[in-house]
Order: C-alpha cells, then structure tokens, then sequence
C-alpha cells in the first residue's frame, strides 16, 4: 500500500510538471500493484491523451467504466479520446 501511493505520487508529481510519459509509467507501476485503483487508470489517460495517444487513453478510460460505470472523468477522458481519434483520421483522409 505504501509503494503504490508513493508511485501514485511520483506520478501525480510528474503530471504538475508536465512530465506526462514519465508519470504514465510510475501509474502503470501503480496497476502492476492494485488493478481495481480506477484513479490511476484516469490519471495515465490523462498523461496518454497529452502524448496524443489516444487509443490508449480510451483504453484505460474503457477499464474504468468496467468497474465505475459511472466514473465522471472516465467518462470525459473518454471522449477527449474520441474527439482525438477523429481528428486524426479527418487528418489521415487529407494526406
């Protein structure tokens, strides 16, 4: 329990500084200890949609709402994943 909110921490950290791909992987070291954590799965998606990776970002979203149905940033996440997937393949359907 100690070492996930250390990582959680760590991570949260990272994200204040704009560090998104260092704070993905200490949430990611967070779910190789506590899967059921819905908090660090929104947090990485956070981190994934700034990396504009956005399938991963609905991914984690996707996880979420399996446990939380009702998961308000899940939810948000989600759609920020969408909106982001869209505009690639408008991008995409331009090259």
């Amino acid at each position: 329990v100690e070492k996930f909110k250390r990582l959680k921490n760590e991570g949260n950290d990272f994200v204040k500084a704009g560090e998104y791909e260092e704070a993905a992987n200490k949430y990611s070291e967070c779910m190789k200890l506590n899967t059921e954590e819905c908090t660090v799965y929104t947090n990485r998606a956070l981190c994934y949609l700034k990396l504009y990776k956005y399938e991963e970002a609905k991914r984690d979203c996707d996880h979420v709402l399996q446990i939380e149905d009702s998961n308000i940033k899940a939810f948000y996440r989600r759609a920020l994943a969408y909106k982001g997937l869209q505009v690639r393949k408008k991008n995409m359907a331009g090259i």
